[in-house]
């Protein structure tokens, strides 16, 4: 009998067996690796241009001064924290600040939000989705910092405004005794 030539010879057969292993071990690899990073998430990815504990202040102060200014917000307090990106206590950290401010009866309330939104918008900013957990709340954002702002639950005359800066400041604050700072003076009155 001839030996077998072509596909059918032994060594094609290996050959081809083999770089179907390599692919199919390979396209595995790459599936469990980006499943991995899906579980991890983008937060956790190297920072490639951190920011300063300073410059994430600044990132939420700023538009913080803008927006109490530009929406004329009236009986204005706010906090200051470095949040975690990951959980509790771990980097990467963004700027927060939880700022509360005085609203009319709750009929008016709709149309003095709609008045801040439309301060924002002049300034650049882009409306998002709304927040799911508070009915005729407004969400905006611009240059990576997100604005959401709502009626309070427990105040009815009183709303709260938060404003997150970007996942990007790498210095480990675990061991910090820090808490929310109070930022009410580095507003406009």
């Amino acid at each position: 009998m001839p030996a077998a030539t072509g596909l059918r010879s032994r060594s094609a057969v290996l050959l081809i067996a083999a770089a179907l292993l390599v692919s199919l071990v390979l396209g595995l690899s790459f599936v469990v690796l980006h499943r991995f990073r899906d579980l991890r998430g983008a937060a956790v990815d190297p920072v490639a241009q951190p920011l300063t504990d300073e410059q994430a202040k600044r990132q939420v102060l700023d538009p913080a001064r803008e927006i109490a200014g530009a929406g004329k917000l009236k009986g204005v307090s706010a906090n200051f924290l470095l949040m975690s990106c990951t959980n509790a206590d771990e980097p990467p950290y963004q700027g927060a600040i939880y700022l509360n401010f005085d609203v009319p009866g709750v009929l008016d309330t709709p149309r003095y939000f709609a008045s801040i939104a439309a301060a924002m918008t002049a300034r650049g900013w882009t409306e998002a989705i709304p927040p799911t957990r508070h009915p005729g709340g407004r969400t905006f954002t611009r240059s990576g910092v997100t604005v959401i702002y709502f009626r309070t639950n427990d105040q009815t005359d009183r709303a709260t405004m938060q404003i997150y800066g970007e996942c990007r400041v790498t210095t480990d604050h675990r061991r910090d005794a820090t808490g929310w700072a109070d930022v009410t003076a580095d507003l406009p009155r």
